[in-house]
């Protein structure tokens, strides 16, 4: 992988540290990652020693993004109910609803794993504002597609088909 390099694995309570501080657990295939080894460099997430604000800021991107397309771009999902007539009021409302859906967790750049301890195999999500696209069918698999190493299957191939699996988000697969 061109321009990554692989520090040191996070330890059981470095996971745990940044789980505590940024309020979210990660899923189980993340987590093993992250205890295989850090992969740092430009657009990864460094959980070990990464500028916590920037952190936060890559965990809001999602609900952000979809909050500046409610606001600017006249998004709406009908779960939400009736939009209300203006701007202020929709985001609002929208803001609400969203702090029920799932909580991302950048993997690199703008590809998101949902958040939760117990959980594996979900789809790697490419989230910008409300343009949802499915980069890999797991994190595994997320990683043939993203740089070419380790097992998957070509995007090509029939069998190659994300299920959706994250409340909200899938709904938003392109």
């Amino acid at each position: 992988m061109r321009g990554v390099v692989i520090q040191p694995a996070l330890t059981d309570a470095e996971i745990r540290r940044t789980e505590d501080r940024f309020g979210f657990e990660f899923a189980d295939d993340h987590r093993a990652l992250l205890s295989a080894g850090l992969p740092t460099g430009e657009h990864w997430p460094d959980w070990r020693g990464g500028n916590a604000d920037d952190l936060r800021k890559a965990l809001s991107w999602p609900v952000t993004g979809v909050l500046f397309d409610v606001e600017n771009n006249a998004f709406w999902d009908c779960r939400w109910g009736e939009r209300p007539a203006d701007n202020a009021g929709a985001v609002k409302l929208a803001a609400a609803a969203l702090a029920d859906a799932p909580q991302m967790v950048p993997v690199y750049s703008h590809r998101y794993l949902p958040a939760g301890r117990e959980t594996f195999g979900h789809p790697v999500l490419s989230i910008h504002q409300t343009d949802v696209i499915c980069y890999g069918t797991d994190l595994v698999d997320y990683v043939f597609q993203e740089f070419g190493v380790g097992p998957g299957i070509e995007r090509s191939d029939p069998r190659w088909r994300p299920r959706p699996t994250v409340a909200f988000w899938s709904d938003l697969l392109e």
